[in-house]
């Protein structure tokens, strides 16, 4: 390229190579379309037909998925490397149809694109230059061009004096109230936790704005990329601290065409509940602390009973009398076996039917002479067979040892908690039995189905009688279908005396394999799959805001992935919740003892210098060694502290005039009590448990704000809040940020009035 050239002539030639790619995508986009339509309607085939059927429609939806999330926004850079190749940049790669598949758009995930991400002036990694490419919909706007080899003298006229233009230019846009990929502006510390190994525990740590929570999305994308056979087949989990902020991430992963992904908080992870009610911060701690999990073992523990004094049977005109003693032994030598409650009772029944059994061959079966038996072993079998169809047997078998569902048994413990936890404890989460689950039950909810298990005998007889019935009407058809050629080559046999050698469904397939053939397949994706199945085990797992979750919700995760394949994202500096564990040892000790990576995030991507500078006064006050992560960006924009004397709700609605951004997002955070009369001053704002964030104005309190960011915020009574809810308050503002309170204010906000 020489350096006459002219700069529209550079952005036409981008223009040009991007029309070409969407036109690929749009073939592709019909091609996947016939494609998945033409396999879904080939309903009737042969097994390998159906499973060949099957695997088409997952590929070709997956990339449908891919193809319609980033068109857009497709192609987003390009490298020239000094040996004269160019290589462009995208969310998804794509080859030419040629013999050897020829790349024409990189992803961004493949190791050719690193030095995208990577390369510097002083190490150029064998780049003459890196261009950014900025788009609308499918227009190329403009070009930036960093020049990597400065004895390279060609310019394009798209070169720009600093560096981090397109960085800075992303960070000052407005916000749209979801969560806009990175994937044009990873800096090289985030690349390297991005593209970190998948085994094994990783720590991101890092303050307000210091983008792991896109970090921590974007490795998602990448270890789906560089696993995927794997990952695809195990799914990922991503566990956020609440629904807003899933609904504020929900865009991420679907840009960079991944969708198989499960995104849940910890208050949806047990199958059929959803936590819609709200605890006391006290019940919460109570409920989190490891020792619950001891608590509800005792629980179960006491609902495998003793008689009371004793359970009479009747059993063909004797009474039999089951005592504590003979249940004891039975409920010992069961427990002996160390199986789930509820999979254990198969045993208890065993025992107790044997006991039973015992006992009635000593009423009739002795000899009153000797005192021997009378009885062979066909006659005990037989007598263990009639008791098993006694009524009363099974009722005392209920009594003694209940079939127990989790939700049953997490229900009754919170009703009456008395015995099992000091009384203070037992009092803060005393609660009448309700349908309403909050989001520390939900742990307690998994732990009960870990020591219940599940007597899956009905289900299992259920499913083999329903089987038998399909191969019944399997064997059917076919009968028909034999008697019907029968018939028909008994007229032909006269006519034609090889009929009788052509073969009819009956000689080729039996019923068994006919009933399998019309079985409905599960076209449900993994990560679908995974949220319905509590014992799922995923690939990987991610966790944003770490920090806040108890350790029985961390005894809940862990389960979900024994390899312990997990990337932890957090900031103990945020923890706020009083079941929080807080420090990453404590965390892990449990599960991985010192086997884990700890890494941290330092710089300030979103909160401006002057903005930074007040939140980490509020900190420094309780905290004099606090240091918080540096801000790369100054607005020249000083935040305020206001004193209200009177109408609070009228002042919050003169300060939302004056703080909200000519495009973009505005947050006001305020204490959960005044969200309704807050609301009733401020046009189209709502209060409620899940805000939408694509208005411009939301009304939140500090907990719904973690992980989000706003152009502007107003923080109202900042009083009301401990320190770490308001140092997350104050820091998720990107331009402007005003304080309104008519309390005392907290240290390191009184010098700001």
């Amino acid at each position: 390229m020489s350096n006459t050239e002219f700069p529209d002539d550079e952005i036409r030639h981008e223009q040009e190579f991007i029309d070409g790619l969407y036109a690929r995508v749009d073939l592709l986009r019909g091609e996947a379309e016939t494609s998945v339509a033409d396999a879904l309607a080939q309903g009737d085939k042969p097994m390998q037909a159906r499973l060949e059927r099957d695997i088409l429609v997952a590929e070709r939806s997956g990339l449908l998925a891919a193809l319609n999330a980033v068109d857009g926004s497709l192609c987003f850079g390009r490298i020239d490397l000094a040996d004269g190749r160019k290589h462009h940049i995208g969310r998804i790669g794509l080859r030419e149809d040629d013999a050897e598949r020829t790349p024409v758009l990189i992803d961004w995930r493949a190791d050719v694109a690193r030095p995208f991400y990577l390369a510097t002036g002083h190490t150029p990694m064998g780049l003459r230059r890196r261009r950014h490419i900025a788009t609308e919909g499918r227009t190329v706007t403009s070009l930036h061009d960093e020049i990597l080899d400065l004895g390279d003298a060609t310019r394009t006229g798209h070169e720009a004096p600093g560096g981090d233009d397109v960085l800075l230019a992303a960070l000052n846009s407005a916000r749209t109230g979801r969560m806009s990929d990175i994937v044009q502006t990873i800096q090289a510390d985030q690349d390297r936790i991005i593209r970190a190994p998948h085994r094994g525990v990783l720590v991101v740590e890092g303050g307000p704005g210091t983008g792991k929570t896109a970090v921590a999305l974007h490795r998602a994308a990448y270890l789906l990329y560089e696993h995927r056979e794997l990952l695809a087949r195990r799914a990922v989990l991503i566990v956020g601290p609440n629904p807003a902020f899933l609904g504020y991430i929900g865009e991420v992963l679907p840009s960079l065409g991944e969708t198989g992904v499960l995104l849940a908080t910890v208050g949806e992870l047990f199958p059929g509940v959803r936590a819609t009610a709200a605890d006391t911060p006290e019940a919460a701690a109570v409920k989190g602390r490891a020792a619950m999990a001891d608590v509800l073992a005792a629980v179960v523990r006491d609902r495998q009973a003793l008689p009371d004094p004793v359970i009479a049977i009747e059993h063909d005109r004797e009474v039999l009398m089951l005592d504590d003693g003979l249940v004891s032994v039975a409920r010992e030598r069961t427990r002996a076996a160390k199986l789930p409650h509820n999979v254990a009772r198969e045993h208890f029944e065993g025992h107790i039917l044997n006991t039973l059994t015992e006992l009635y061959a000593e009423r009739v079966g002795t000899d009153p002479y000797d005192g021997s038996s009378l009885l062979d072993a066909s006659d005990l079998t037989q007598i263990r067979d009639e008791l098993a169809e006694n009524p009363e047997v099974w009722d005392a078998i209920d009594q003694l040892w209940p079939r127990i569902t989790p939700r049953r048994l997490v229900a009754d413990f919170l009703a009456e908690p008395d015995g099992y936890l000091p009384e203070e404890d037992a009092d803060a989460i005393r609660r009448p039995v309700t349908r309403a689950w909050t989001v520390a039950d939900v742990p307690l909810l998994d732990e009960a189905a870990e020591l219940l298990g599940e007597d899956d005998r009905m289900a299992r007889a259920r499913a083999e009688r329903e089987r038998e019935t399909q191969v019944a009407y399997a064997q059917g058809v076919l009968d028909v279908s034999y008697a019907s050629r029968t018939y028909e080559f008994e007229d032909k046999e006269d006519s034609d005396p090889d009929a009788s050698e052509v073969l009819s469904a009956h000689d080729i397939i039996d019923a068994e394999r006919f009933a399998e053939r019309q079985e409905e397949a599960d076209h449900r994706s993994a990560a679908e799959r995974a949220a319905a199945d509590r014992t799922w085990a995923f690939g990987h797992i991610i966790v944003d805001e770490a920090q806040e979750l108890s350790p029985m919700a961390w005894r809940l995760l862990m389960r979900r992935c024994p390899t312990r394949s997990m990337t932890l994202v957090g900031d103990p500096a945020q923890t706020a919740e009083a079941a929080g564990v807080g420090s990453w040892a404590d965390i892990l000790a449990p599960y991985v003892e010192d086997r884990w990576e700890h890494t941290r995030l330092g710089v300030n991507y979103r909160t401006p210098a002057e903005i930074m500078d007040l939140a980490a006064a509020v900190v420094r006050a309780e905290h004099p060694g606090f240091e918080p992560p540096s801000s790369v960006r100054s607005t020249g924009v000083r935040p305020w502290v206001r004193r209200v004397t009177d109408d609070l709700p009228g002042a919050v609605a003169k300060a939302v005039a004056e703080l909200a951004p000519a495009e973009g997002r505005l947050a006001v955070i305020a204490p959960r009590a005044l969200h309704r009369s807050l609301a009733a001053h401020l046009d189209g704002v709502t209060a409620g448990a899940e805000p939408d964030l694509t208005q411009a104005v939301v009304l939140l309190d500090p907990r719904q704000s973690k992980g989000l960011e706003f152009d502007s915020v107003l923080v109202v009574e900042p009083g009301a809040y401990g320190t770490s809810d308001l140092y997350v308050a104050l820091t998720r503002a990107t331009q402007r940020l005003g304080v309104l309170h008519t309390g005392a204010l907290p240290r390191g906000l009184a010098d700001m009035e």
